[in-house]
C-alpha cells in the first residue's frame, strides 16, 4: 500500500467519511456526554484508544479467527481494552485526587457509565468487522485512529456549542458571566440531534458527493388534469 493510500485511510474519516455525519454511528455517546467538554474529551480519548487498538489486535489474529465466532472474539478483545482504559482512567483519577483535589474524580464519575458503552459502540464493532478483519495490522490501526479522531471532532464541536450556549461556560469556566441565562434546551440530550443535523447539512453542502441520489423519480401525470370538472359533495 502506498503512502497516499495510508494517508487516505487516516484522513478520510475526519470529514469525507466521518462515522457520525456520514455513517450515523456512535450517536448514543454524542447525546450522552456532550453537555460538558471535560467529559467529552475523556470520552474521545477513551474511544479513540479502544477503536485503534482493537483494530490492530483483531487484524493481527484475523486469519486465525473462525468465521462462526468472529463477533464473540471481537467483543472479547474490545471489552478487554475497555477495561484497561477504565483502569487507566481510574489511575489518573487517583493522581488527580492528590494534585487537583478530586477535580478529575467528578469527571470520571460522570463518564463511568458511558465508558462501558464503548464495548458495543457501533464505530468500534463496525471498523473491526468491515476493515480490521480484511486488512493488515498497521493500516487497520490507522483506520481506527482516523475514525476515532473523526468521531472526536464532531463530539468536541457538539460539546463546545452545547456548553457555551447552554450553560455559558467552557470546561466549567464562566465565559459570558452572570448576565447570561441558562439555555435548558441546549443542555438536554435531544439538542445534540439538532446540532449534528446542522453539521451534516454544512458538510454535505460543502461536499456534494455525500448527498444521496433519489431512490426513485416521481412520475408525471399521464393525463392532464381536467380543471373544469367539479365533484359533487355528498
Amino acid at each position: 500500500m502506498s503512502l497516499k493510500q495510508y494517508k487516505e485511510v487516516l484522513v478520510n474519516p475526519l470529514i469525507k467519511e466521518n462515522p457520525i455525519t456520514l455513517q450515523i454511528l456512535g450517536i448514543c455517546s454524542a447525546l450522552a456526554v456532550t453537555s460538558n467538554l471535560n467529559v467529552t474529551l475523556i470520552m474521545c480519548i477513551a474511544l479513540t484508544s479502544v477503536v485503534s487498538l482493537s483494530n490492530l489486535f483483531i487484524s493481527i489474529i484475523r486469519n486465525y479467527i473462525p468465521s462462526s465466532v468472529r463477533i464473540i472474539v471481537q467483543m472479547t478483545i474490545i471489552a478487554t481494552l475497555v477495561i484497561l482504559v477504565d483502569e487507566l482512567l481510574a489511575t489518573l483519577v487517583i493522581l488527580g485526587d492528590e494534585l487537583l483535589k478530586a477535580y478529575d474524580y467528578e469527571t470520571s464519575k460522570k463518564l463511568s457509565v458511558f465508558v462501558g458503552l464503548i464495548i458495543t459502540n457501533c464505530i468500534v464493532m463496525g471498523r473491526a468487522e468491515a476493515f480490521a478483519m480484511k486488512e493488515k495490522p498497521f493500516v487497520s490501526f490507522l483506520d481506527g485512529l482516523g475514525n476515532g479522531i473523526g468521531y472526536s471532532l464532531i463530539l468536541i464541536g457538539v460539546a463546545f456549542i452545547r456548553e457555551l450556549f447552554g450553560a455559558g461556560t467552557l470546561f466549567g469556566i464562566p465565559i459570558f458571566g452572570d448576565w447570561y441565562p441558562t439555555n435548558n434546551l441546549l443542555l438536554l440530550p435531544p439538542s445534540s440531534f439538532i446540532i449534528i443535523g446542522l453539521f451534516i447539512w454544512l458538510i454535505r453542502g460543502y461536499n456534494n458527493d455525500q448527498i444521496e441520489e433519489d431512490e426513485f423519480d416521481l412520475s408525471k401525470h399521464s393525463v392532464a388534469p381536467n380543471l373544469n370538472k367539479r365533484e359533487l359533495n355528498v
